[in-house]
């Protein structure tokens, strides 16, 4: 699992040729802050503490299946300066047991660990043309993803004196695996999970 944790300035092209991304299937992404800045909040004894900034991101990613149709999220975690996450894509609105999914049986898969979203968050607006989408890629729901926190960390910069963004909030690119089957499922699920815990030895720590 140490390759999908390296810098992503380290990456060319992580897409994969001619993969249809709007596919059903499940996809392990990691987005990394501009120049790893951690602006979530901090590790203590193996635990993240987010910060009311980790906690806007936990609410995007929270609203977001509300409308994105056919997306979930199979867990995630806040990282100081990175986040990671297992997306799942299903036909339209057609139930998972409907859908194939690329190789893995997810009646099957581990419990949810993904935090509950805080209460007293902000809500996030999303027009008619959201709600009506029926078909959005894996680079579409990222680049949502990126969208909406970026403009509700910008909301807390005016409005919270959160601490400034040097120029973004992410880096312009993301790494992105294709799970294929089940062991892979529970490689990443474990991997994500113990994140916190193997902080020190991450190679997005700002030490490294």
């Amino acid at each position: 699992m140490n390759a999908t944790n390296r810098p992503l300035s380290n990456r060319k092209n992580p897409r994969l040729p001619g993969y249809d991304y709007a596919q059903a299937g499940a996809y392990f992404i990691t987005v990394v802050t501009q120049g790893r800045v951690p602006l979530f909040g901090e590790v203590a004894n193996g635990e993240m503490h987010l910060n009311p900034a980790g906690e806007m991101v936990v609410w995007v990613c929270e609203e977001m299946p509300n409308y994105i149709p056919g997306m979930e999220w199979g867990i995630y975690q806040v990282m100081p300066n990175h986040f990671h996450g297992v997306i799942e894509l299903h036909i339209g609105d057609a139930p998972k047991s409907n859908n194939p999914i690329v190789g893995a049986d997810f009646h099957v898969r581990p419990g949810q660990p993904r935090r509950v979203a805080p209460t007293g968050g902000r809500q996030i607006n999303t027009s008619a043309d959201d709600k009506s989408i029926r078909r959005l890629t894996l680079g579409n729901i990222v680049g949502r993803f990126k969208s909406l926190t970026t403009r509700r960390y910008l909301d807390g910069v005016h409005a919270d004196n959160w601490q400034p963004l040097p120029t973004h909030l992410w880096q312009r690119n993301y790494y992105e695996h294709i799970i294929r089957d089940d062991q892979d499922y529970q490689s990443i699920f474990d991997y994500i999970l113990a994140n916190p815990q193997n902080w020190e030895q991450d190679r997005e720590h700002p030490s490294r």
